[in-house]
């Protein structure tokens, strides 16, 4: 990384909760959350942001929405860490099919459009148009829920491509299998 981050044990105040919050959440503290620890403000208005989408959302369609944006920036850091979110909601063998091609991973119909247009927000926001939205709404998405895909799509590529500028190393998520963690990096 192009920075150095704080050590755990040298870390205080509201670094040290970041880590203490990560290390209850995955077991470990991830390197991204070291990289955000540098500015715990931003960390905790980057979680909000994602909360206020989360929750509505829910978390099947959250993590849906993450990691396709995720896969569309080439953003491994957020494919692995968000895979391994993803095994609350989905059994590993399809979320191994849902990382090597959604549009084949047994998705509902709304769920593959979602994931379409959380890619075209992290490849080419600036192209899209009425018709984007418009297909979201006839797969059965709400103004709000529309509105809440954009912004999980678009946090996401802030956060890889935070990730990625400032050479974060890649955790390995130990926690994955190995044929998923090869699905979850394959074709980034």
């Amino acid at each position: 990384m192009i920075v150095p981050t704080v050590p755990e044990e040298e870390a205080t105040g509201e670094v040290a909760a970041i880590y203490d919050e990560e290390r209850a959440s995955s077991g470990y503290i991830p390197t991204h959350a070291r990289a955000m620890a540098l500015n715990p403000a931003a960390d905790r208005a980057f979680v909000a942001l994602t909360r206020s989408v989360a929750i509505p959302l829910g978390i099947r369609r959250y993590e849906l929405v993450t990691l396709a944006a995720a896969h569309a920036t080439g953003s491994r850091h957020c494919r692995l860490a968000h895979g391994v979110k993803s095994l609350s909601v989905f059994e590993e063998a399809q979320l191994e099919r849902i990382a090597r091609d959604y549009r084949d991973a047994g998705l509902t119909d709304a769920e593959v459009e979602m994931m379409a247009f959380a890619e075209r927000v992290a490849t080419d926001a600036a192209a899209m148009t009425d018709a984007d939205s418009l297909r979201l709404r006839a797969a059965g998405f709400s103004d709000q829920e529309i509105v809440d895909i954009a912004i999980a799509a678009a946090a996401r590529v802030y956060l890889g491509r935070m990730l990625q500028a400032l050479a974060v190393d890649v955790d390995e998520a130990p926690s994955l299998s190995e044929p998923l963690r090869a699905a979850l990096v394959s074709g980034i």
